[in-house]
């Protein structure tokens, strides 16, 4: 697949009327700055008749009125705090053009090709780049990143599913809670759970060694698993066996579990090896009161599920599913809570050195996981005028360990996993990841 590129050029909002002050800027809410740091990269595929370019461009300008901060920059205010300078300083946009048919390439499997589809993720001052690539059977690919210091997974699904409001000329509502100033600690703090170790760590002299971690990367490959219903209903029953008259776990508890569990099997670890995944949990329904589905921000922290090995496999799968239902279960108002008491502390964070666990430059997860969902975000929604996605998926990131669960284009209730593991444990992964046993 050989893709070309037409043309660059920087797309700023377009305001009703006057337009802000771009001398203003936001801070970033503890919770942005224990996020990522790092752009992420999501592919939509659509068959013609598809929109003109000029259509989704200017959605984009109007979508950025609204959702300002991707238009702005990462800085510094006068005290030396992270800040979205609001600048208005523009997104990339890139129109490229495809050498085939998208047939030839679709359904698209995860590979490093995959990458040609969007901006480069690496040294980016733009906060969102758009790639719109045109094939010769008149389907279109959109690939598109943004910067996770401004935004979690929710709130970047809410910009998408208004940017094809605006292509539409449908009122953009409701309209993003921009306010990241509403999280205020308490007086006195209350510091109730060790935050250490989970969203914070102490800084390492020797930091730039997961660095070594790339030499192991031509061994990792993507591999993308689709569950069905009928083997989600099962593997949920399986799951919750043992729990009676209490609620069923979850099919994402379950499907978690499982995983877990034939990950485990497939990388043949030590019987008394600990292992833990790292499960993101939004924060908007937990807080007390609770935050609106329109936040615009981060407001992801994180549960641990953790085990020996040989409890994980000698143990059912209701045991594992009970291991992770318990560990989100604990990430609740008071722990929220509890972490804005102690990341607003900078004595405890900025004097002692800590620095965030969310480590982009970490490549290999083993013996441990982590598990990005997407299932609950209307990722699917995004329509520029003639119709929603056909397939949309994560970028090539072949981090090892790390899982996406998306919904299948299928709309029948299945899912698609994307699963980053080493070549040589795929084999063994693939002969059980479908056993109920």
């Amino acid at each position: 697949m050989n893709i070309k590129i037409e043309s660059t050029r920087i797309v700023k909002p377009l305001y009703e009327g006057n337009p802000p002050l771009t001398t203003s800027h936001v801070p970033l809410s503890v919770f942005d700055k224990v996020s990522f740091d790092t752009h992420m990269g999501i592919i939509y595929a659509y068959r013609p008749p598809t929109p003109s370019n000029s259509t989704i461009e200017l959605g984009l300008k109007k979508a950025l009125a609204v959702y300002r901060e991707w238009a702005g920059r990462l800085g510094k205010d006068e005290k030396g705090n992270s800040v979205i300078l609001l600048n208005d300083k523009g997104v990339k946009f890139v129109e490229a053009s495809g050498d085939t048919t998208l047939d030839n390439v679709m359904p698209f499997k995860p590979c490093a090709s995959l990458l040609n589809l969007h901006p480069s993720l690496m040294g980016v001052a733009e906060l969102v780049q758009v790639q719109v690539t045109r094939f010769k059977c008149g389907s279109l690919v959109v690939g598109f990143t943004n910067h996770h210091l401004v935004a979690d997974g929710h709130s970047t699904s809410n910009f998408l599913v208004a940017w094809g409001k605006a292509c539409r000329e449908v009122m953009i509502q409701p309209l993003p809670l921009c306010d990241r100033t509403i999280f205020i600690p308490r007086n006195p703090p209350r510091i109730e759970y060790d935050h250490v170790g989970t969203e914070y760590m102490p800084k390492k002299n020797d930091h730039f060694l997961n660095k070594d971690d790339a030499t192991f990367l031509d061994d990792i490959v993507v591999h993308k698993v689709h569950f069905t219903l009928e083997f989600l209903t099962k593997l949920k029953a399986k799951a919750s066996i043992m729990n009676g008259d209490a609620r069923p776990y979850s099919t994402f508890e379950s499907l978690v579990a499982h995983l877990w569990r034939a990950i485990t099997k497939a990388r043949n670890l030590g019987d008394y090896e600990t292992t833990h995944i790292r499960i993101a949990v939004d924060g908007r329904a937990r807080l007390n009161p609770k935050v609106p589905n329109e936040y615009f921000g981060n407001l992801v922290l994180w549960a641990f599920p953790t085990t020996k090995v040989k409890d994980l496999l000698r143990q059912p799968l209701s045991y594992t599913a009970m291991l992770i239902h318990d560990a989100v279960s604990k990430v609740n108002n008071n722990y929220f809570r509890s972490f804005l008491d102690f990341a607003n502390s900078k004595v405890i964070v900025e004097e002692d050195g800590f620095v965030p666990t969310a480590d982009v430059d970490k490549l290999i997860l083993c013996p441990n996981l982590e598990v990005d969902s997407l299932l609950r975000f209307p990722f699917y929604d995004l329509d520029f005028g003639t119709g929603c996605p056909y397939i949309f998926m994560p970028t090539f990131l072949p981090i090892e360990g790390l899982m996406f669960f998306l919904p299948s284009f299928t709309g029948d209730g299945s899912i698609d996993a994307f699963i980053a593991l080493f070549q040589d444990n795929l084999a063994t992964f693939k002969q059980i990841c479908y056993s109920l046993d």
